[in-house]
């Protein structure tokens, strides 16, 4: 597999601009952390009391007076959580590495914008000041990659691995094992995602795809009560593993001779077809480009 790894960068170096078309430098990309979503649920409860007193006295006769005034509020809400998993995209960056065609570079980390204020806090304040909380500020999008680039998140890269997160579960299931008291525990987890390979200059995307990844630990109880521990970090690292195996293997399909290389011309067939072949030699050189991490 591993001589198939510099088909990727071929194919990206033959996708910029005509006139870096022969230069010596290698693409830049940023993978980025893989982006979520998710409809939250959640109840509330808010509580205020007010009191006040008085007192009032002259030198035959003394009063006081006292009230309370409580208020409550309860509810369920819905709002979207949204941000990035950091955990399953070293190897996919280890295995363009290994490719040495392209240069990797770390993007930044989602802006989400100012905290909103919680429905229980908006609700407290009404009570305050009798006034309706103010018109929530739209929040930026995890998934909205073209604002995203434009803000300066990938400054530097050519093109963005752009992944996004379509489905996650966890399963532990337990199954007993016929003819004996004995039983097996099977801690997996499966990982899909959804993969964009996208200009930073034009946002014309390159490749996209779906990649799954999974991991499992199995374990045999001897007894059914026996609490089982599973290794939740051996799966996740198996997990990963798998994740960027099948990155890699889409992106040489549709970046190498066997797919579509993102290049123009009727007759491409390959990642070399569209252009006519030069001698390394004769090509002007270009400085390396260096990245500091």
């Amino acid at each position: 597999m591993k001589k198939s790894l510099p088909l990727i960068g071929i194919s990206l170096v033959l996708s910029l601009t005509s006139s870096a078309l022969w230069a010596q430098r290698m693409p830049v990309v940023a993978v980025s952390d893989l982006a979520y979503s998710q409809q939250v649920s959640e109840y509330f409860e808010v509580a205020q009391a007010r009191g006040q007193a008085s007192m009032q006295a002259n030198g035959y006769s003394m009063s006081a007076a006292s009230s309370t005034e409580r208020t409550y509020a309860a509810g369920r809400y819905a709002y979207i959580d949204q941000g990035e998993l950091r955990n399953f995209t070293a190897d996919i960056k280890g295995a363009l590495l290994k490719g040495g065609g392209v240069k990797l570079i770390q993007a930044r980390a989602f802006d989400a914008g100012s905290p909103e204020p919680s429905k229980a806090e908006q609700v407290l304040h009404q009570m305050q000041t009798g006034k309706a909380p103010a018109k929530p500020v739209r929040q930026p999008s995890v998934h909205d990659v073209v604002s995203r680039i434009k803000k300066g998140e990938f400054a530097g890269a050519d093109y963005v691995l752009f992944g996004t997160v379509s489905s996650i579960e966890f399963r532990n299931e337990v199954s007993p094992v016929q003819g004996t008291d004995s039983a097996s525990a099977l801690f997996s987890l499966d990982l899909i995602s959804d993969f964009s390979l996208i200009n930073t200059k034009t946002y014309e995307i390159t490749a996209a795809f779906s990649a799954q990844g999974s991991g499992q630990e199995v374990k045999l109880v001897s007894n059914r009560g026996d609490v089982v521990v599973p290794n939740r970090g051996k799966v996740i690292r198996s997990t990963s593993r798998t994740l960027a195996d099948s990155v890699y293997a889409q992106l040489v399909e549709q970046l190498g001779p066997n797919g579509k290389p993102p290049i123009s011309g009727a007759a491409a067939s390959g990642p070399m077809q569209g252009a006519r072949a030069q001698d390394p030699a004769s090509r002007p050189a270009e400085p390396p480009t260096m990245v500091f991490k």
